[in-house]
């Protein structure tokens, strides 16, 4: 338990069993009445943003979330296995639970998973990856008519638009949080 004056920049807390990530807090203090803190939070599961509104001082129950760094074995069935780099159990996640991570997620990626309770949370990856293009179609000279981009097939089997010039085989960094390409990577 804590107080609302004791709110943090991405201190969970639990709400009516629900997990909510505090966004940014501002404690206002008006000329009449009593003191309140306005709160943006952050639903930990569906990423949802609302803004709530507490009285100052109003006890809250926090949650605790352990973020561990862990690396991504392998996927079994709909599940995907991650090992913790430090004590090695392992861990099975949901692929409801990883969402739009496993689109750029190779065997031993390492990624941030939190848990609530050993229960897995969410999977959370760099901001960029670097992954291969596994097919492309070539880009036809003087075709511009599409902004200069063609759909690739990343290793991973998820779809991104790439510039004409890139080719199946080459290496490309993608933004993990919208897929949007970032730029060729040198090998």
């Amino acid at each position: 338990m804590a107080t609302t004056n004791d709110l943090k920049n991405g201190m969970v807390l639990n709400l009516d069993g629900q997990l909510w990530s505090v966004v940014e807090f501002q404690h206002v203090k008006p000329g009449k009445g009593g003191a309140f803190v306005r709160t943006k939070l952050k639903h930990v599961l569906s990423g949802k943003v609302v803004d709530k509104t507490f009285n100052a001082g109003t006890k809250v129950e926090t949650a605790t979330v352990d973020r561990r760094e862990m690396t991504f074995l392998y996927k079994d069935g709909t599940d995907f296995v991650f090992m913790d780099s430090d004590t090695y159990d392992q861990i099975h996640v949901s692929g409801a639970t990883v969402g739009d991570a496993a689109n750029y997620m190779l065997e031993n990626t390492t990624a941030m998973v939190a848990t609530h309770e050993g229960a897995p949370l969410y999977v959370e990856l760099p901001a960029s990856v670097e992954l291969v293009i596994q097919h492309t179609d070539p880009g036809l000279q003087g075709d511009r008519a599409t902004g200069g981009t063609k759909p690739a097939t990343l290793e991973t089997g998820a779809e991104i638009q790439v510039p004409l010039f890139v080719n199946t085989g080459d290496k490309v960094k993608v933004d993990t949080r919208d897929g949007r390409y970032l730029g060729r990577v040198n090998n």
